[in-house]
């Protein structure tokens, strides 16, 4: 019997934006710590092909759901992979189904600039 949910559809997928991000003391950091995770590296590997749910995901990059949940969670906080559609299990659970949200990205290092320091511009 054919199930009324959609389990599994094509994403149509927009063109992800370029992503640049600045290192200059300011937070940055943390971005950067988010990229540090092979898992991520792995992760986002697997999004290029094309967007997933966590349980492929997981599979794919053969970690478990909760650790596949929480490097996928951080890369969504830091703007790099973000929800881009709702699929159903073959037990008629909602999936949440992820994809890259950035195309390129760019790190560039910038010195810090001291308290009431202005361009010179």
């Amino acid at each position: 019997m054919a199930s009324l949910l959609p389990t599994h559809r094509s994403v149509e997928r927009s063109s992800p934006d370029r992503a640049e991000v600045v290192v200059d003391g300011s937070g940055s950091g943390s971005v950067l710590s988010v990229l540090a995770s092979e898992t991520a590296h792995t992760i986002l590997t697997v999004l290029r092909d094309e967007p997933q749910p966590i349980s492929a995901i997981a599979e794919a990059a053969e970690t478990s759901l909760q650790n596949a949940r929480y490097h996928v969670e951080r890369l969504c906080e830091a703007g790099f992979v973000e929800p881009v559609d709702t699929w159903y299990s073959a037990k008629g659970r909602e999936m949440t189904v992820y994809g890259l949200a950035v195309d390129h990205l760019v790190v560039r290092f910038e010195a810090r600039r001291q308290s009431g320091e202005q361009d010179s511009e």
